[in-house]
């Protein structure tokens, strides 16, 4: 372990590393753009402004018409940090978003040292591990994908504790462990998935090295006892409502062919030793490298997933001293080692020839669409491998592979990392010259070579004058400095802030559409009616920012969504892409029947109706606001969001979105009851309600997230409706009594009512021992089919 003194120098440098790459983003007056201004920014705010009310946001009714933010693993509700940064700045602009995005791979980097400490490797190779944990290749390229940041920034944490676990035993370091990777796994997506493999594989290593394995348990079972049980307390309940959204959602499984597409393409390492090879850092966005748009075989991944750069002596180090000298095989860093080829099988995917095999056999892979987020783990292991090979070199020099094992394996070794290197470089270069980028290419590969020379003539000289403590600091100092250059706010991680700015500071013509907007609506609100609106075809920040503004979308961006939803309405992958609507036969216009039922009664667009694609439909629709960024139209057919149906009829839901057929009927009197909801309702009730029957009156007296209060009155009995989506861990009270909630009109909720004066009140409980209990029954029923 280190003195006091070193380990204050080495956290210091990462706070100083971290601290400048921070400053880049602010001085340019840049964000971290896409997903994470698209989508989790929006979601940390609507958390945010919920906990300001004292409110903890379980459903979300400002996307896709109605989502369980409480079951999305994104919205960042389970995030303990998060959490309790919404809580004490829930207005945070997008640069302190940033800059605490950042503070969490400070975290992880933090973890990265005292592993490196545990170790012995000298503070200087510690630093080198930190740097490239926090900003090397996945974790800049991808700084985007919020989510998955923090549960990569929690991976070194909980490793410490599960290696101090089981070199301790005690009852309390396995409540460490459990509490560390329950909230590493929180994040419930891919890296979570990959990472909490690795902790197990850490686990079933160390115990395979021990002269009795089994002894080696059974000795550790307390302590790994008591971490299952705190892990799986924390998890169970987050985990189950996941599951159970899943299974409710547009995609419950991914499909091996979808999932294939996200695969690295080999080419791509070839970043690891020349950043730009294939233009991915240029700023004008002419990106040559693998892609849809370049590979014969389907490919959707980009040039922020394919990109693996970490720093030139890194990769200087792990050809000539790690694989050419012999030294990624001793034994202290073996497991990494084997973590970091079976990292690099699994991010290659379809490109091996063991993947559909993992994807058919290992369970949860067929969860996950992208294999190539295991980068995230092969970051990790190249930072620690890199920590590793530095100190090494530190301690004894450059390696002799001629002299310390035979010259065949040696020749072999050599031949083996050269021949890796001109692999990787000719492959990339012919992939550039067939694209036409050849030139280009060879540039960025001539630099990178430069580089490297330089980085093994100084590697040669520490050794030869007995500096290599001296050789190894300016070695990382230049790292850190590349690694500010060319993944600290570049094109991969950056935008201008103004690109965003309808969800921090709007321009004139956002403001003037949003008081229009709200002008419209809060007239209507003060009638009682709750419109919805559609948000389609502005900038991504416009995606979701109805969750900021407060005003009801039936659309959004999140690559999870009720199923029903997106069969019936065909809200597509994202809202920035007119042409990534679907219009399906039961949602074909916007006076349609559907349209009415969703109470969407306004248009925002990025382009005058007249312009958009060819494929939506023109309704006939009044300018409340015209600029030249944005067209705001009202239709003026929406349905009240409650009404009480003195008349039901029963219809196969799943039939009729699957057939584009939704039964006519009359809205303002009648309801469509789910068959398999019939049985619920009483039949007296049933034979009660007949056509022609008084009309009723429903009332929203309050809507609040998760809780609304609607007052009810008829001369006959019926069913009162509300169009919010139906969704398990919805409860209704009449009366202050539990009632079912059926579904009706096809994607809504129902309350069987008696006649008289009632209150029925919509409580959102997704914790309730009842919900719980039907989540897991249903998921033991699907495993069993």
């Amino acid at each position: 372990m280190w003195a006091r003194r070193d380990a204050f120098a080495a956290l210091a440098g990462l706070m100083l590393f971290i601290a400048l790459a921070a400053g880049l983003w602010l001085a340019s007056g840049a964000v971290v753009p896409w997903d994470s201004k698209n989508h989790f920014y929006p979601m940390f705010r609507f958390l945010g402004e919920a906990l300001r009310r004292g409110d903890v946001p379980l459903w979300n009714p400002y996307h896709f018409a109605g989502h369980p933010s409480v079951a999305d693993p994104q919205s960042l509700i389970f995030a303990p940090t998060f959490f309790l940064f919404a809580l004490l700045r829930p207005a945070a602009t997008m640069q302190e978003f940033d800059v605490f995005v950042l503070a969490h791979l400070l975290m992880g980097g933090a973890g990265i040292l005292a592993l490196c400490a545990r170790r012995g490797f000298v503070p200087t190779a510690a630093v080198l591990a930190g740097m490239i944990f926090m900003l090397g290749g996945v974790a800049a390229s991808r700084l985007q994908h919020t989510g998955m940041i923090i549960s990569y920034s929690f991976f070194p944490l909980a490793l410490l504790t599960l290696e101090i676990m089981l070199e301790k035993p005690r009852l309390l370091y396995g409540v460490g462990f459990g509490i560390l990777a329950s909230l590493m796994a929180l994040g419930r997506d891919q890296v979570a998935f990959l990472f909490c493999l690795v902790l197990i594989a850490r686990l079933l290593y160390a115990a395979a090295v021990s002269s009795r394995p089994l002894d080696y348990l059974l000795g550790r079972w307390p302590a790994l006892l008591a971490a299952g049980a705190t892990g799986g307390a924390i998890l169970a309940v987050p985990v189950l409502l996941t599951l159970q959204f899943l299974a409710a959602s547009n995609r419950p499984g991914i499909a091996f062919g979808v999932a294939a597409a996200g695969s690295l393409a080999p080419v791509n390492l070839a970043t690891l030793l020349a950043p730009d090879i294939f233009g991915s850092l240029n700023k004008s966005y002419d990106y040559w490298g693998p892609g849809y748009d370049t590979m014969a075989a389907p490919d959707w991944t980009d040039r922020a997933i394919d990109y693996l750069f970490i720093g030139a002596a890194p990769v200087v180090l792990g050809f000539w001293h790690g694989l050419a000298g012999g030294r990624i095989f001793a034994k202290e860093m073996r497991f990494f080692h084997y973590m970091l080829a079976a990292a690099l099988i699994y991010t290659l995917g379809r490109w091996t020839p063991v993947f559909s095999a993992i994807y058919d056999f290992f369970p949860g892979v067929s969860l996950y669409r992208r294999p190539a987020d295991a980068a995230f783990v092969l970051n990790a292991g190249f930072a620690l491998s890199a920590a590793y090979l530095l100190h090494r070199y530190v301690a004894h020099g450059a390696p002799r592979p001629f002299q310390k094992m035979p010259r065949a394996l040696a020749h072999g070794l050599s031949a083996a990392a050269v021949g890796a290197a001109l692999a990787l470089i000719l492959g990339g270069l012919a992939f550039s010259f067939a694209h036409g980028h050849g030139v280009e290419s060879l540039v960025a590969v001539a630099a990178s070579l430069l580089v490297a020379g330089a980085v093994a003539a100084a590697l040669v000289l520490g050794d030869r004058f007995a500096m290599r403590g001296l050789v190894a600091f300016l070695l990382v100092a230049a790292t850190g400095g590349e690694l500010l250059w060319r993944n600290a706010a570049d094109p991969l991680n950056a935008e201008p802030a103004t690109r965003y700015s309808i969800l921090d500071d709007a321009s004139a013509a956002e403001r003037g559409a949003i008081a229009a907007l709200r002008k419209d609506i809060s007239e209507r609100a003060a009638k009682g009616e709750r419109p919805r609106i559609e948000i389609l075809g502005l900038p991504g920040g416009w995606q979701n920012a109805s969750m900021i503004l407060g005003l009801e979308d039936t659309l959004g961006y999140n690559p999870l969504r009720i199923a029903d939803y997106e069969r019936a309405v065909g809200p597509g992958d994202n809202a920035v892409d007119p042409n990534l609507r679907h219009y399906p036969g039961t949602f074909r216009g916007y006076k349609c029947k559907l349209a009415r039922l969703l109470g969407l009664d306004y248009l925002v667009l990025g382009r005058p109706l007249a312009r958009m694609p060819r494929h939506m439909p023109r309704p006939s629709a009044s300018p409340i606001f015209v600029s030249d960024q944005i067209y705001v139209y009202k239709l003026g057919r929406a349905a009240p969001r409650a009404y009480l149906a003195t008349h039901v009829a029963g219809v196969d839901s799943d039939a009729a979105i699957a057939e584009d057929d939704i039964p006519d009927f009359d809205g303002a009197r009648e309801a469509l009851v789910d068959l398999a909801d019939l049985p619920r309702l009483d039949p007296a009730l049933a034979g009660a309600v007949a056509a022609g029957a008084p009309d009723g009156r429903a009332t929203i007296v309050s809507y609040e997230n998760d809780r609304i209060l609607i007052d009810v009155e008829s001369e006959q009995d019926g069913l009162l409706v509300l169009h919010d989506l139906y969704y398990p861990g919805w409860e209704a009270r009449v009366d202050g009594a539990p009632a079912p909630i059926v579904k009706a009109n096809i994607l809504f909720r129902g309350v069987p009512m008696a006649k008289g004066r009632h209150k029925v009140e919509f409580l959102f409980r997704p914790f309730s021992l009842a919900n719980l209990g039907s989540a897991a029954s249903t998921l033991l029923d699907h495993r069993e089919e």
